[in-house]
C-alpha cells in the first residue's frame, strides 16, 4: 500500500510541474485531463504526507524515550507517543479508504430524471415529492438545482421531470438514488382512507463533457417543431421546440422549455450526451456482473430500492436493510443519514473485494 502511496505522491509532484508547462496550458483537452487527475489524488497525497510526518514523529519520540528521561519529561514523551500511535492508526484507516477504486464520475454534475410510474395521479404527485426532496438536499449541499424540462399533471404532480444539479461531487452522493422508489400512503383522492402503493422511478446520470464524449453531427437527427402547452401565444408563433435523436442508440430527447430554439438545443444536447454516456457505461458494465452486484445503486433501474411509508413515518432502503423513522425529515431533504450509510456499505464491499483478491 505504501509503495502505491509513494507512487501517487511522485505523480502528484510531476503533475504540478506539467500543469505549469506552457505547452500543456495551451492544450485545453490535456490540461483538463491532467487537472482532473491532480484533483483526484490531491486528498490521498495530503493524508499520506501527514501520515509520514506522524511516523517520523513516532520514531523521534521513541528515540527520546531511549535517553533515560525522568519525571515530567518522561510522562510527556509517553503521552505524545500514545497520541501519535493513535493518530497513525486513524490515518492508516483513512488511507485504506482513499485507495479504494474510485468511480471516475464521482466529481461530476448530474442529470436527474424522475418519472411517475405505477399509480397514476398518485405516482405523479410522489414524483413531485421526490423532486422537492432532492432540490432541498441540493440546496443544503450548496449545489445549483435547475429544472430543465417538466411534464406537469393537472393536479400538480409530474409525469416526468428532468433537472440538472451542479456543484462539488454531486454524482458521488446521488449515484445511489437510481431505481424504483415506492410510496405507501392514503392519496388525497381516496375517500375511504385506504392506503395505496405507488412508485416513481429515479435515474441519476453523470454529465458528460464534450471532451469525454464526442457525438458527431451525422449521428444526430434534429427535428424542429412548435412548442405545446404553457407559453401563451408564443407557442403558436415560433418553432422553438427541438427533438434530437441519436441514431446509433435510438435515444431521443425533446426540449421545449425555452423560447429560444438555440437554448432548447443546448439543453437537449446536455441531456442527450448524458444519456448516451450512461448507455455506453451500462453496456460496458453489463460485462462485469459480479462487480455490479457488489455495488450499490448501479444495477437494474427497475429494482425497488426504497419504500416511503407515510402511516408509520418510515423510510426503508431495501439494498442495505436500513430503516429510519424519519420520513418527514427525509422528504424535507435531510438525506445525509441514508446517503452516508450507502457510501459506507459500498466502501465496505470494496474493502472485502480487495481483501479477497489479496490486496
Amino acid at each position: 500500500m505504501y509503495d502505491q502511496l509513494q507512487s501517487l505522491e511522485d505523480r502528484y509532484e510531476e503533475l504540478g510541474e506539467l500543469l505549469s508547462d506552457p505547452e500543456v496550458i495551451s492544450d485545453t483537452k490535456r490540461l483538463l485531463a491532467l487537472s482532473k487527475e491532480e484533483a483526484s489524488i490531491r486528498e490521498s497525497v495530503a493524508v499520506y504526507r501527514k501520515y509520514k510526518k506522524v511516523v517520523a514523529g513516532i520514531s523521534e519520540t521513541e528515540e527520546l524515550l531511549g535517553e533515560n528521561l525522568d519525571g515530567d519529561l518522561l510522562e510527556m514523551a509517553k503521552e505524545e507517543l500514545a497520541d501519535l500511535k493513535k493518530e497513525k492508526e486513524g490515518l492508516e484507516e483513512e488511507l485504506t479508504i482513499l485507495l479504494l477504486p474510485k468511480d471516475p464520475n464521482d466529481d461530476k454534475n448530474i442529470i436527474l430524471e424522475i418519472r411517475g410510474a405505477a399509480g397514476g395521479d398518485e405516482a405523479a404527485l410522489f414524483a413531485g415529492d421526490l423532486l422537492n426532496m432532492y432540490q432541498k438536499y441540493s440546496e443544503a449541499q450548496g449545489w445549483r438545482f435547475e429544472i430543465m424540462e417538466a411534464n406537469v399533471t393537472g393536479i400538480g404532480g409530474y409525469k416526468e421531470v428532468i433537472a440538472m444539479i451542479t456543484g462539488e461531487n454531486v454524482f458521488s452522493k446521488l449515484k445511489y438514488e437510481s431505481g424504483a422508489h415506492r410510496v405507501q400512503r392514503v392519496p388525497s383522492t381516496e375517500s375511504q382512507g385506504r392506503i395505496h402503493t405507488s412508485t416513481a422511478t429515479v435515474v441519476v446520470m453523470p454529465e458528460a463533457e464534450e471532451v469525454e464524449l464526442d457525438i458527431e453531427d451525422k449521428d444526430i437527427r434534429t427535428d424542429i417543431y412548435h412548442a405545446s402547452g404553457a407559453g401563451g401565444q408564443h407557442v403558436n408563433k415560433t418553432a422553438s421546440a427541438v427533438r434530437l435523436t441519436h441514431l446509433p442508440t435510438g435515444i431521443v430527447v425533446a426540449m421545449q422549455d425555452e423560447r429560444s430554439q438555440i437554448k432548447n438545443r443546448e439543453k437537449a444536447m446536455k441531456i442527450l450526451r448524458a444519456r448516451v454516456y450512461d448507455h455506453i457505461a451500462h453496456e460496458a458494465q453489463s460485462e462485469y456482473d459480479a462487480n455490479r452486484k457488489s455495488a450499490v445503486g448501479t444495477g437494474d433501474r427497475s429494482e425497488r430500492i426504497r419504500t416511503y411509508n407515510f402511516p408509520q413515518n418510515r423510510v426503508t432502503d431495501h439494498r442495505i436493510g436500513l430503516t429510519i423513522q424519519k420520513l418527514d425529515q427525509i422528504l424535507s431533504g435531510k438525506l445525509d443519514e441514508i446517503i452516508d450509510a450507502l457510501i459506507i456499505y459500498d466502501q465496505t464491499k470494496k474493502l472485502e473485494e480487495m481483501q479477497d483478491n489479496g490486496y
